[in-house]
């Protein structure tokens, strides 16, 4: 199904209707665990369409699928990288050993910074050659992995994927999203292009707008914190509401989450997993046959 000349809109649709299907989508027990990212080249992240866009997925592309799914709260986090050109196989492949190096050196006890010095050592050992030029494969250092909480896909501590020095530790109980980024680019992400993702924050903020204050009534009743898109204020019904959306987020009553890019002309790629620190086990819960 995902293959050059798609359109991402069928993509997306795709898989979170697959998603809704295979967990009995019902509210807040089961469902979509966050906005499907369909990320292209240079953008890192954090891309999904909107209702209109339309963006063909091309032969030379890179494109990115960040999927997740929950069950009471308990959200499942995974990624993965597609490419139809061999050339960009060097990147796929040292963004996905980073990956597994990661989930290799975590553990109860570990600290954070230590297993991003891990990933960087690995990615760094790899380069691809595009257009006659040998270029190192360098990762995004501001993006990161991450712990998972009820209903909270960022849940406060992060995963670096570079050695950053944070001696926080890993603890028995937790539940982690080990993801790391590649680039050909400059290594760093900036936001770019027109938001697609949102999420409510947790606030006793009331929005001064009506518009606003019914978009919340809706966005609380149907996401909680769980993030969401404009696609799905869409499916359920809801129109003329970028107003009161804007509203929100200059609230800081709703977070805003455009799309994180490297330098354009460059190339990223992303490979993720989830897996929880159990007392006597590492269990990664996203693992499959294919990845």
């Amino acid at each position: 199904m995902i293959k050059p000349g798609v359109d991402l809109a069928d993509v997306a649709e795709m898989i979170e209707n697959g998603t809704r299907t295979l967990v009995e989508a019902d509210g807040f027990k089961a469902g979509i665990g966050f906005p499907t990212g369909l990320s292209i080249n240079h953008c890192a992240a954090h891309y999904t369409p909107n209702a209109g866009d339309h963006v063909i997925v091309k032969k030379d592309d890179v494109l990115k699928v960040d999927f997740g799914v929950h069950v009471n709260g308990n959200i499942i986090d995974s990624a993965f990288t597609l490419a139809w050109n061999d050339r960009y196989n060097p990147l796929l492949d040292a963004v996905r050993d980073a990956t597994n190096t990661g989930i290799r050196e975590a553990g109860i006890d570990v600290r954070l910074g230590d297993i991003g010095a891990a990933i960087q050592e690995v990615m760094e050992s790899y380069e691809i050659e595009l257009d006659g030029k040998t270029i190192p494969i360098r990762p995004l250092r501001n993006l990161c992995g991450h712990n998972i909480g009820p209903y909270v896909i960022h849940s406060g501590k992060s995963v670096p994927i570079v050695n950053n020095g944070d001696q926080t530790r890993m603890e028995e109980g937790e539940l982690f999203a080990i993801e790391t980024f590649g680039t050909t680019g400059n290594g760093l992400v900036h936001e770019e292009g027109v938001c697609s993702h949102y999420a409510r924050n947790e606030t006793n903020e009331q929005p001064r707008l009506q518009s606003a204050k019914k978009l919340l009534t809706t966005l609380k009743k149907n996401f909680g914190t769980l993030p969401f898109c404009r696609r799905y204020v869409d499916r359920l019904g809801e129109s003329h509401y970028y107003l009161g959306l804007k509203h929100l987020v200059d609230q800081g009553i709703v977070t805003a989450y455009p799309p994180l890019c490297d330098v354009e002309g460059s190339y990223t790629a992303q490979f993720e997993h989830t897996f929880i620190l159990r007392p006597t086990v590492k269990e990664v819960l996203s693992r499959g046959d294919d990845y």
